[in-house]
């Protein structure tokens, strides 16, 4: 009997014989040096509490982050916009998948009102990718920065975007709103993006960067660009290596290296747990090709010690746990 397959059954057929794969290996026992801190259970809840009275989310909660304890010990959290369903199958993102709901008209005032609640000196929005959108979200993305620093005179805002498909227009509407540090992470090495990013593009991601960086210097901004990875999915040293050399190559001025973790079975596994020696390597080679700040741990995430790593003076933040 034929079977007709369409491309996009083909790929969702693939995706899931990727997960069938994935789940049927056994995970690595996690080494010693990967250990959480608890924090401040009070403070936990005020954010807790506030987050969900304004009918927010944050990335912090989806992606299921190691250092959500952490950091909500110190009433700060990473906001996440358009909704917590995502139109993209990463690998390894805990982020719901599926079709997301309409945008939300509040989100960006109530984005507003929670930095000013937590009196943040530096805020960190992301967003799920919103492929259904004829602009990605990057209008609603813009909005939110701009009543962020409307009831934020004084805080720095770093927006970690989507790539919106390329889309140079939807970029540079979120650059109008002149965020002070503009994050696209990389993710992974360009060999592996077919099973880390099968609905994104390496060079895409860099093309998105160069745009960044050349559009900061035409105008004469502080702006700073930057971009992190995960370690750990089957990448070599060296290819890390070469990854910093093409960030740099386009102008990047941060990188955040960290470990993989698996968040659930269905998620790509950990291939190797990357050991904190070579974290610091890394980041000692980063800083050599210019990099203004590398944060390289094991529990480094993008959003971790971000307003540290946005500080004017390059310098490397001495993480204890690593």
């Amino acid at each position: 009997m034929c079977c007709n397959v369409s491309h996009d059954q083909g790929k969702k057929l693939s995706r899931e014989l990727r997960v069938i794969s994935n789940a049927a290996k056994p995970r690595l026992p996690k080494p010693e040096w990967l250990k959480i801190r608890l924090g401040d259970p009070a403070n936990q809840n005020h954010v807790l509490k506030l987050i969900e009275g304004l009918n927010l989310h944050t990335v912090c909660q989806e992606a299921r982050c190691p250092n959500i304890f952490e950091c909500w010990s110190d009433r700060t959290a990473t906001f996440m916009l358009a909704g917590d369903i995502c139109t993209r199958h990463c690998g390894f993102c805990a982020v719901g998948k599926g079709e997301p709901g309409l945008l939300d008209p509040d989100e960006p005032r109530h984005v507003a009102e929670a930095v000013r609640q937590l009196n943040l000196a530096h805020t960190v929005i992301t967003s799920v990718n919103r492929d259904d959108l004829p602009d990605g979200g990057a209008a609603h993305w813009a909005e939110t920065v701009r009543q962020v620093r409307a009831l934020n005179p004084e805080c720095k805002v770093e927006v970690l975007i989507p790539d919106f498909n390329g889309d140079e227009h939807a970029l540079n509407t979120v650059l109008d709103a002149q965020p002070d540090v503009l994050n696209h992470n990389t993710e992974t090495i360009a060999r592996l993006y077919r099973r880390v990013r099968p609905d994104a593009d390496y060079q895409q991601t860099l093309t998105l960067l160069q745009r960044a960086a050349d559009r900061r210097e035409r105008e004469g901004r502080g702006m700073k660009t930057k971009s992190g990875i995960m370690a750990g999915l089957g990448e070599t040293f060296d290819e890390v290596v070469e990854l910093m050399k093409d960030l740099r190559a386009v102008s990047c001025d941060i990188m955040t290296i960290g470990q993989y973790l698996q968040p659930y079975e269905k998620r790509l596994p950990v291939e190797r747990y990357v050991t904190p020696e070579e974290f610091q390597r890394w980041r000692d080679i980063g800083m050599d090709l210019g990099f203004k700040h590398v944060e390289s741990s094991p529990l480094t995430r993008s959003s971790y010690h971000a307003r540290q790593q946005a500080e004017d003076e390059p310098r490397v933040y001495a993480d204890t746990r690593g």
